[in-house]
């Protein structure tokens, strides 16, 4: 049988038991049209990156689809008449993915990092470079005596015309 992906978006104003129940109800489509669920992913609640059918979030889901093409056109056909449902998209694959989905690696590695990347620890930055650090390190070296020995005299930029 095909293999497929499939991600739902519902409406925000759902709560997750009610979301949950709806996804339920599309996974008894899909069994008794002969297929089998080989995975349930429940996102939670995201933004959505602009507004669709005037939601600013949704509830998201992702399903790994063992069915012929029959179950899943009746679920889809199910899902366009349903309100709570915003979107979906159900993808063919050569064979489907195993362990957690990219979504559920992401909130790993989020995680592992600490939150945001402006709070990181600032003192492993390293210092700014000061215009006054060659002078301040040259008057310190000159006060202990190991300051190298420099010509006094005009370089050649400077006073190149004169001649005293």
């Amino acid at each position: 049988m095909p293999l497929y992906e499939h991600v739902l978006l519902g409406r925000q104003d759902i709560s997750p038991q009610q979301f949950e129940g709806l996804v339920e109800t599309y996974q008894s489509i899909i069994k008794d049209n002969g297929g089998s669920i080989e995975k349930t992913e429940l996102w939670g609640l995201k933004n959505l990156a602009y507004k669709i059918k005037k939601n600013r979030k949704a509830h998201f889901a992702l399903m790994n689809i063992d069915s012929p093409h029959d179950a899943v056109a009746e679920m889809e056909r199910q899902m366009g008449l349903s309100t709570d449902v915003i979107r979906f998209l159900t993808l063919r694959v050569d064979e489907l993915e195993e362990g957690p989905s990219a979504m559920m690696k992401r909130g790993d590695r989020d995680d592992r990092r600490g939150g945001r990347r402006d709070h990181r620890d600032r003192d492993s930055r390293p210092a700014p470079a000061r215009a006054t650090a060659p002078a301040a390190a040259s008057k310190e070296a000159e006060s202990t005596g190991d300051a190298p020995k420099t010509d006094e005299s005009p370089s050649k930029g400077e006073d190149a015309g004169k001649e005293e």
